[in-house]
Order: structure tokens, then sequence, then C-alpha cells
């Protein structure tokens, strides 16, 4: 699976290359530890030689992803469905990943490893906060033990404790009359 993404840039003939695989959990679990469970992607990698040391990079990633939830920690499937261009030149002796949109590798190398671009694509598309689009959906134990550990609100009017989370900071007063001069 990992193999079919090492590209062997220099001797690709001119023109368009397709490669494509399928990537499960273990490809996501590779080099780090993440929150990916499951995982049932298709991968498809155009790869177009457009000159002596240009290439572009086409990756599509279509299928679905489980993770945790981050309300209640039971399985949410997410799906995938993303698509990333990149160019890359051959050039140098050094790699610049500097730019989203442009690779330069050095010149002596003989492959490029998808893998890692795959991997961050997938990653990327995943949203910051995986929660269950409905609370409904979540497991109903899990949120009963989270309401029993959630902390009272303070009534209006009970104690000092009120004007200390709802009064203003006499600094900011100080800094309102500058603003005002």
């Amino acid at each position: 699976m990992v193999d079919a993404l090492k590209l062997k840039i220099k001797t690709l003939p001119f023109g368009t290359h397709t490669v494509e695989c399928h990537v499960d959990e273990s490809f996501f679990n590779l080099d780090e530890q993440n929150e990916v469970r499951r995982a049932d992607v298709d991968v498809t990698v155009q790869v177009t030689r457009k000159s002596e040391n240009t290439y572009r990079l086409e990756i599509s990633c279509h299928g679905t992803v489980t993770t945790a939830c981050d309300r209640c920690l039971d399985d949410l499937d997410l799906p995938v469905d993303v698509d990333y261009r990149l160019n890359v030149e051959q050039m140098g002796t050094e790699l610049d990943d500097s730019n989203d949109e442009l690779l330069i590798v050095p010149s002596d190398w003989r492959e490029l490893d998808a893998a890692p671009l795959v991997r961050d694509t997938v990653l990327l598309a995943m949203p910051m906060t995986h929660c269950h689009e409905n609370e409904e959906d979540c497991n109903p134990d899990v949120l009963d033990v989270l309401d029993s550990h959630r902390a009272e609100a303070v009534p209006d009017g009970d104690d000092d404790q009120q004007s200390e989370t709802t009064g203003t900071d006499p600094r900011w007063e100080a800094l309102k009359k500058l603003k005002e001069q």
C-alpha cells in the first residue's frame, strides 16, 4: 500500500501517470499516534511530468475515517472527500516544503514518497472538533456522567463571586479613559 505511493520521479516518463491504492487505519498510524481508529479511504495520485525537473501532483481521497467523538468518546464516522494539487520541482540540495502549492525537493532524489502528503491531506480535511452533529447521537450514559460533574451556575446577586466574575477590572477603566481622549 505505502510502496505504491513511492513515486519514481527521476525515471518517470513525460506525461500523466495514475497511482491508485486503498488505505486503512494502519496507514495513518505509521509515523505518530493520531486520532484515527479506522479508515476506509480510496486514494488516487495523478502525477504529470511537465519537464525534466517539474511535476504536478493531484491527490484525491474519498472514503470514511472513524475517530472518537470529543463529547462522548464513541466512534464517529467522518466522510473524506478531498482533492489537493501540488507542484513539485527538483532543484538544489535541500527540501523546502514551506509553500502549500510548491514542494522543492533535492535534485538528486530518485523517488518522492507521496504517503506523507496523502496522510496530511486527509488529516487536514477532518474538522478540528470531532462531535456527533446532534447531541442525541452521543452515548447517553457518558452524557449523564458529564452532566453529573457539570459545575452549578451562581445565581444572580448571590455573593461576592458574582461581582468578581462580571465586574470590570479597574485596569481596563484606565485604558477606556485613554481611548476616549
